[in-house]
């Protein structure tokens, strides 16, 4: 059901070297950028009636309008079981609980007397979120976006979610619920690359934004690689990934429940187990099995994803050399089941999130446990971070410097300028002091 790798008895090899004996899924987003690109452009120049004649090609639905109307969201959050309901606010509470404490102050410091540089944030004006509604429906995902968002006091927020054909063209009810509970009123029927379209370009019915985050499928990664540089964007999100870094310490029921967790989102979603134990490798590999049959969404997802190149039993000689291999791997979501978990934990440097012990399952950090996770995917994790409320802030620098501040300093910024031959820099200082600089 699984293969395995086997590192054993050879010096690990370094950097690049490593990441290619890694199962990574394959994922072009190139590739998807150039069917996207026509999608793109068609909504930029016929706005609505592109995003209703796509929801038809790509959905299966007729919209009458794309905006979804305020008593739509009002009956979702009346008709949502009160056990989800609770579920939900709690998620709710607890993703406050930690991005609330997550917003930076101003920090201003005194270079000089006389010379302050202040480090103000700002949020984001006006984001676009999106939750995704192909394959499963995450009402959690739109407390991920949004509660961040909000936390950061960006003051507009929209939510895009694909329409549904069972639902009459709406998102699906509880994406509708969710976002009733969390206050967000501007809701859109509109999926993949064509709501990043809305978002990036406007509508007759949407203004533009500033920043579009939220997990998706290949499609809606391409269209944010399209409008990179126009908008600002979280990631590229690609199928989901667990790695666990476990040794004989582990319950083997445990590493395969999570490793099946994960499997369960796509054929192409990623479960690698790395270890230096062939007994819980073992172990797992026949404990994947009855857990396996015994779930849903076999044959079309898990046993995919758990035969796919992309997954794996990782065999290593030691936790140390484990260690560099998920380091090279920056799984989307690290499990640490080993013996002193906090301490292994404590060393990785490269993850989205990571997961200590055996009561920190994934699971968890999906719903319950207060973080985030939209996190990246396909090795980003060694070069970005997932979203929190830092995502909706943009830091800005005030320079404040008296006369005699600048004058201490004046020559030196006037002889750099003409070390890089623009004299006109140096000129603007010595416009100040009657063109003669004090130093000089």
């Amino acid at each position: 059901m699984i293969s395995r790798i086997d590192l054993r008895g050879d010096a690990l090899p370094e950097g690049a070297a490593l990441r290619d004996l890694l199962p990574r899924a394959e994922f072009d987003v190139e590739a998807a950028l150039e069917k996207v690109r026509p999608i793109c452009e068609d909504v930029h120049h016929r706005g609505t009636a592109a995003l209703i004649e796509y929801a038809q090609k790509f959905d299966g639905v007729r919209l009458e309008q794309v905006r979804v109307p305020a008593e739509a969201l009002t009956e979702a959050l009346a008709g949502l079981d009160p056990k989800v309901r609770a579920a939900l606010e709690e998620s709710i509470r607890r993703a406050r609980t930690v991005h609330r404490s997550q917003r930076r102050g101003a920090h201003t410091t005194q270079v000089v007397p006389g010379g302050t540089v202040t480090e103000k944030w700002v949020p984001v004006e006006r984001v676009g979120l999106y939750a995704p509604g192909g394959r499963s429906v995450y009402p959690s995902s739109v407390v991920m976006n949004v509660v961040p968002a909000q936390e950061a006091g960006v003051g507009s927020i929209a939510l895009a979610s694909p329409p549904q054909a069972e639902f009459g063209g709406l998102p699906h009810p509880t994406i509708l619920a969710a976002c009733a509970l969390l206050g967000v009123d501007e809701v859109y029927a509109a999926g993949g690359a064509v709501a990043v379209a809305m978002f990036a370009y406007g509508t007759e019915d949407c203004l533009p934004v500033n920043m579009v985050t939220g997990p998706g499928n290949i499609w809606v990664a391409a269209a944010k690689r399209y409008f990179t540089g126009k908008i600002g964007i979280d990631t590229e999100a690609g199928p989901t990934e667990i790695a666990v870094l476990a040794d004989a310490t582990a319950d083997p029921v445990h590493v395969a429940a999570d490793l099946i967790s994960q499997a369960e989102h796509d054929p192409l979603a990623a479960a690698v187990l790395v270890t230096d134990s062939e007994d819980l490798a073992a172990a797992v590999e026949k404990e994947l099995e009855p857990q396996v049959a015994a779930t849903k969404h076999v044959e079309d997802r898990i046993r995919p994803a758990l035969a796919g190149r992309q997954s794996a039993i990782v065999l290593v000689d030691s936790l140390e050399d484990g260690l560099k291999v998920v380091d090279a791997y920056g799984a989307e979501h690290l499990e640490i089941q080993t013996a002193d978990a906090a301490a292994w934990a404590a060393r990785v440097r490269n993850a989205g999130a990571i997961f200590v012990g055996p009561w920190a399952p994934v699971s968890l950090g999906d719903y319950c446990a207060g973080s985030n996770h939209v996190l990246p995917t396909g090795g980003c994790a060694c070069h970005s971070s997932g979203l929190s409320v830092q995502s909706f802030l943009r830091g800005i620098h005030l320079v404040d410097y008296t006369r005699d501040a600048l004058a201490e300093v004046a020559h030196h910024v006037v002889t750099l300028a003409e070390a890089e031959d623009l004299p006109a820099h140096g000129a603007a200082l010595k416009a100040r002091f009657g063109w003669k600089v004090p130093g000089q």
